[in-house]
This record gives C-alpha cells, structure tokens and sequence, in this order.
C-alpha cells in the first residue's frame, strides 16, 4: 500500500486527529476542545472578551512559490495576534479552518499547522477547534482569535485628541520591500534577507499592546497589518481629529528603501502604503508620558519611534522636505 502523499489521500477526518495529536494538554479553562461540535470556554472573571478573525487566501496574501508553509500557518495567525495586539488585549484562544485543494501535499499541510502552533505556543494560545473543507480553488487559512482584557485597560482607535503625540513600533516598509524581494528570487543573504524575514515571519506586538493597555498610556491604537498609511487614516477618522506624519522620521530600513529606489519608485510612498509590517500606530498624551516611559523600559530593544502629532484639522499630512501632503491611502481589497 502506498505511503498518502496528499489531503485527499488521508481525508478530513485524519486530517484533523493529525492537528489534535500537535496539540498541547487543553487548559482548565478549556471545558470542551477539539473533537466536539463546539468549543467550550470558561469565561475570565472580570475581563472583555475580544473576538478578531482574519483569512489569508493563496494568490492575494501570499504565493506558494516563495512562501514555505510553515510561513503561512504562522502568517495565518499572526495577522490576528497583531489585531489583539492594537486592542490592548492578552490572546487566550484561536480556531483554524482550512480550505484546501485535494492535491495539497501531506507535507505542506501539516507544516502549516506546525507553522501556526508553534506561534501559538509562543504566545500561550490554545488551539480549540476550527473546520477542513475541500475546494477546486486556491487554499484559504482563516484564523478567529480571541483574547481578554479589562475594560479600563482596553485600547480603540477613537481616543486620539489634539496635540497627543503619534508613534509607531518596529520598522516600516520591511515587509513591502522584502515580498517584492521574495517574489524577484532576490532575498537569499545579502541586504534584503531581513526584509524578506519580516514578510515570512513577522512578530505581532503582542507585549507592547498588553503593556500599553495595562499602563494606559496610549490614548489610541490600530495595527499596520495594512500598512501605516492605511493605519493613519484609520485612527484619524475614528478619532475625528487630523494626523500630521513626519517622512523623516519613519523608521524605514536602509534596504527598503535603497530596494524601492531601485525600482524606481518613490521609497517612502512605497513604505508607507506596502502593508505587511504588523506593527501598531499609537498615540500618546503628553501629560502622560511618564507611563510611556515605563512602557519603553518594559518592552526592553523594540524600537519605538515618534514620527508626529495629532491636530485639530481633519486629514492626514505627510510632511517632507518641507513640503505638507495628503498621506497616500494604504492597501485596499478589491481596488
């Protein structure tokens, strides 16, 4: 009898005893996990409940060519510990579906499985339940995720107010440079292997969004899953306030952005708009900085970097070279 190289080979059924048997012991909060029609959760005592979910669809999030699949299993989640993240919120529990063609390799699904249980672990998630289903189209990953937090310590995008100043984590347009990278075949070593880490591995903030709520000393936050510029828009609008950006302060990498210019694309255009970066966009009160601070200690070598303020004008102003204009709108489906 042949060894089973594909999904359809083993069916839905193995396939699922193939992820319970990768998952760790369930937590005792965990009253039914999976194996039965429904997940069953001990609520936390005196916490919300924060509920995101996000599909990453082949073709449109990312492309088998260059995306090995432990990469997309971890991608699948990351996208929505970045969403928990901006909120404020600790992860607790996630749900995984496939959608899947029937020639899928064996091997490729169950490293994307092991691809998202190990970030879960890394950030104490436990699996408890999800769905396979067959399809002749490309595969599908969806991902709910859900976490707790306290009410007062809870992070929106609406709080923003004039003057409050406006930063950002990590690095911006990494991500954007290193897919084009991927996609050329040109992020093997060399100046772009960063870039092209950030895409297939990108860590969401998870501890500065848990830090930030816990201290609250952020009056706003969103996440950069669609790139800062689409980010800036996003808090703007919910707060009802302006957003002034300063392009030279944006922590851009040198090899982003030497990548765009060699593209002959404008690089902070490109970094601004590329999307990928799961970083978070926050905003800070002055009279409260004193809890920033701790938070900058707590979060230990992630950079933290103030690029601008809130003002009363509606809009987004990207300031450079002395010049003000319109920041540029960032990702959009279906445009």
């Amino acid at each position: 009898m042949s060894t089973p190289s594909s999904v359809a080979d083993v069916g839905e059924h193995a396939l699922i005893a193939l992820i319970r048997e990768r998952v760790p012991p369930a937590p005792a909060w965990l009253a039914v996990g999976p194996g039965d029609d429904a997940a069953v959760l001990e609520p936390e005592r005196n916490r919300l409940e924060v509920v995101t979910t996000d599909a990453l669809v082949e073709g449109v999030h990312f492309d088998r060519a260059f995306t090995p699949p432990g990469a997309i299993g971890h991608r699948a989640l990351a996208a929505s510990l970045s969403d928990l993240a901006a909120m404020g919120a600790s992860p607790r529990s996630a749900l995984l579906s496939f959608v899947l063609p029937p020639a899928l390799a064996l091997a490729d699904f169950t490293a994307m499985v092991d691809g998202f249980l190990a970030l879960a672990r890394g950030h104490g998630v436990a699996l408890i339940g999800g769905n396979i289903t067959r399809s002749p189209g490309p595969i599908v990953v969806d991902v709910t995720a859900m976490g707790t937090v306290r009410r007062r310590r809870m992070l929106v995008r609406s709080g923003a107010e004039p003057g409050d100043e406006v930063w950002v984590s990590g690095a911006i347009g990494a991500a954007a440079a290193g897919l084009d990278a991927l996609a050329a075949g040109l992020a093997e070593g060399g100046d772009m292997a960063g870039c092209g880490a950030a895409f297939l591995d990108p860590q969401p903030r998870v501890k500065l969004g848990v830090l930030l709520g816990r201290n609250r000393a952020a009056s706003a936050c969103v996440d950069l899953s669609d790139g800062l510029a689409d980010g800036v828009h996003q808090l703007a609008a919910a707060s009802g306030a302006g957003i002034e950006i300063d392009g030279g302060a944006l922590p851009v990498p040198p090899p982003a952005a030497a990548w765009f210019a060699s593209r002959g694309r404008d690089a902070l255009t490109a970094a601004i708009t590329g999307g990928d970066d799961y970083e978070l966009l926050f905003t800070v009160r002055p009279k409260l900085r004193s809890r920033f601070r701790t938070v900058r200690r707590q979060v230990g070598g992630l950079a933290l970097t103030k690029i601008g303020t809130v003002r009363r004008e509606a809009g987004a102003v990207l300031l450079r070279g002395g010049m003000a204009e319109p920041v540029p709108s960032g990702y959009i489906h279906f445009r």
